[in-house]
C-alpha cells in the first residue's frame, strides 16, 4: 500500500505543469519505477542538497520517510513538500518520537543505513538525552542491552521494528533484549503486508523446487525474501527483470514466483510471462 500511494503521488505531480519535481533520494527501491520516474522528468535530490529555484520546486519525501530536519531545511527555502512516507513507518517515526520525549530507552530493530532508521533516527533526535540503539541481530541486541544495563540499570525501554523486518527476526531480538530488562515494551511495528507475504513464501517454499524472487537489489523486504528461501534450501534467485532469469530455472518441474512490496505488478507479470514461457 505505501509504495503504491508513494509511485501514484509522484506519477500524478508529474503532470502538473510550472514546477519542477524532486524526489528526496530514492522514492522506493525498485530500478525500474525509479527509470518511469526519470522518464516524466522527476529528478533526484540528494540528501543536503537544495533545488537550484527552490520556489518553483516540488520535493516529494520517499516512502521509506526522512529525518524531520531534513524536510525542515527545505521548508525554509520555500520549497513546496509533498510527503509520501508510508503510513506504516510515520506511525513508527510518531512512536519512537513518543517514546523518546517519555525518556524511554529506544532499541530498534533494523539496517542501520536504511533509509526508514535514518528518518526514524531522525525523530529520536529531536529529543536530548535519548540514546537509541539500532540492532541488526540478536548479538547486536545482547551487546547493546548489556551496555546500557552496566550504565543505566533502571532504564525504561522500549523495542520497535523497521517495518520490513522478518518477525522471526524480530522475536528473536525481543527475546535477547528481555534477557536484560524484562520489563521491555515490544512494538508490534513490523508492516502487515510484509508479514503476509513471508508466510506466503514459506508456504510457497513447501510446494516447489525453485523459486524466483522479483525485485530491486537495493529493497530491504526483497532481500529478506531472498534470504527466507534460501533458509529452506531451495535453490533462489532475486531478479530485477525478465532478461536476468537464470536459464537453470527451466530444468525444474514446479518454480514459485515471489516478489517485493516494491515491485510494480506490471514487472512481476512480466516475469511470469517470461516463466511460462520456458
Amino acid at each position: 500500500m505505501g509504495v503504491r500511494r508513494a509511485v501514484e503521488m509522484a506519477r500524478r505531480e508529474s503532470y502538473k505543469q510550472g514546477r519542477q519535481v524532486y524526489t528526496l533520494g530514492p522514492l522506493i527501491h525498485n530500478p525500474s519505477v525509479l527509470e518511469d520516474l526519470k522518464k516524466r522528468g522527476i529528478r533526484l535530490l540528494e540528501e543536503g542538497e537544495i533545488p537550484p529555484d527552490p520556489e518553483n520546486s516540488t520535493v516529494i519525501i520517499r516512502a521509506h520517510g526522512v529525518s524531520p530536519k531534513q524536510e525542515a531545511a527545505l521548508a525554509r527555502h520555500g520549497v513546496r513538500i509533498l510527503d509520501a512516507t508510508c503510513p506504516n513507518v510515520k506511525q513508527s517515526q510518531i512512536k519512537a518520537s513518543f517514546f523518546a520525549e517519555k525518556g524511554y530507552r529506544i532499541f530498534l530493530a533494523g539496517e542501520e543505513n536504511h533509509g526508514e532508521i535514518s528518518g526514524i533516527l531522525g525523530y529520536i533526535g529531536l529529543h536530548t538525552g535519548a540514546p537509541c540503539y539500532v540492532l541488526a541481530n540478536p548479538d547486536d541486541a545482547e551487546k547493546a542491552a548489556s551496555e546500557l544495563l552496566r550504565i543505566e540499570p533502571a532504564a525504561n525501554t522500549v523495542l520497535l521494528a523497521q517495518t520490513t523486518i522478518s518477525s522471526s527476526e524480530y522475536m528473536a531480538i525481543g527475546e535477547r533484549l528481555r534477557q536484560f530488562f524484562p520489563g521491555i515494551e515490544i512494538l508490534d511495528t513490523i508492516c502487515v503486508a510484509t508479514a503476509r507475504r513471508q508466510e506466503a513464501l514459506r508456504e510457497l517454499c513447501g510446494q516447489v523446487q525453485a523459486l524466483i524472487v522479483a525485485g530491486g537489489r537495493e529493497s530491504a523486504n526483497t532481500r529478506r525474501l531472498f534470504s527466507l528461501a534460501g533458509e529452506f534450501g531451495k535453490p533462489v534467485w532475486l531478479v530485477q527483470s525478465p532478461e536476468e532469469i537464470p536459464a537453470e530455472i527451466a530444468t525444474y518441474e514446479i518454480a514459485g514466483l515471489s516478489a517485493g512490496a516494491s515491485t510494480p505488478d506490471s514487472l512481476v507479470s512480466e516475469i511470469e510471462e517470461a516463466l511460462m514461457a520456458l
